[in-house]
């Protein structure tokens, strides 16, 4: 029980990637408090509590923080995206916008947020992509967002680290969700997994274990770092 007696907050914790952290830092003795958007999955996780927050409203900051203003806070995880697949071309400045809001101005938000709260020693950490550095079209604001949320990670360790808090990224590559699996065909998906040094999809398995490393005690050496946890599709 690597976290017993944290608390943790996790975006986008009812699916996907972000559901394997929220059950992984439950699992390493943490309290956890994740976000969903509109569905509460109906197997709740013993010590975890879900609240309802829509990042398109970062109005929805407040609530997402309530479970935890008396308790303090010790781990933040920077989750829930959208990918807003849409060419430069077919762009609308009302799309930038959401994009925008979702992957990159409310995590920044939900930093300052938690810097206030966040105990000494915390842990903040920001799930980004590979594809900042390997674009593909149709996802321009997905791609600019999430490199905006890097740097952001980078000025935030040097910010925080007087505090003992670290900052990174963790930049996963194919991983198979359903969000995968409903946006590529099989033979996409098949390509991909043969271009990685480990021929296979990763897991949300295995971004939810590179994030417990830099959520736990072992992680307190390494702040302001990416680390794209991809099977060395880029390597």
């Amino acid at each position: 029980m690597r976290l017993n007696g944290k608390t943790a907050i996790v975006t986008g914790g009812s699916r996907g990637i972000g559901r394997a952290i929220v059950q992984r830092l439950a699992a390493d003795g943490a309290r956890v408090v994740y976000s969903y958007q509109k569905n509460k999955p109906e197997d709740e996780i013993p010590g975890t509590v879900g609240v309802r927050a829509d990042q398109e409203d970062i109005a929805s900051l407040a609530t997402l923080f309530e479970p935890v203003r008396e308790s303090g806070l010790d781990i933040l995880v920077n989750n829930a995206a959208v990918i807003g697949a849409r060419s430069i071309a077919d762009m609308t400045a009302e799309e930038f916008d959401r994009v925008m809001t979702v992957n990159a101005k409310f995590p920044l938000l939900a930093m300052r947020e938690a810097a206030a709260l966040m105990r000494d020693n915390g842990r903040i950490v920001n799930i980004s992509t590979l594809n900042t550095v390997v674009p593909a079209p149709t996802i321009a604001l997905y791609c600019a967002s999430k490199a905006a949320l890097e740097q952001f990670t980078a000025v935030a360790a040097r910010e925080f680290g007087p505090r003992g808090i670290t900052v990174n990224t963790v930049s996963p590559g194919a991983t198979d969700t359903d969000m995968l699996r409903g946006a590529n065909p099989p033979e996409a998906l098949e390509r991909s997994a043969a271009m990685t040094a480990l021929q296979r999809l990763g897991t949300p398995d295995d971004i939810a274990a590179v994030v417990a490393f830099l959520a736990g005690p072992d992680g307190q050496w390494v702040t302001g770092q990416n680390i794209r946890a991809t099977g060395g599709l880029l390597v």
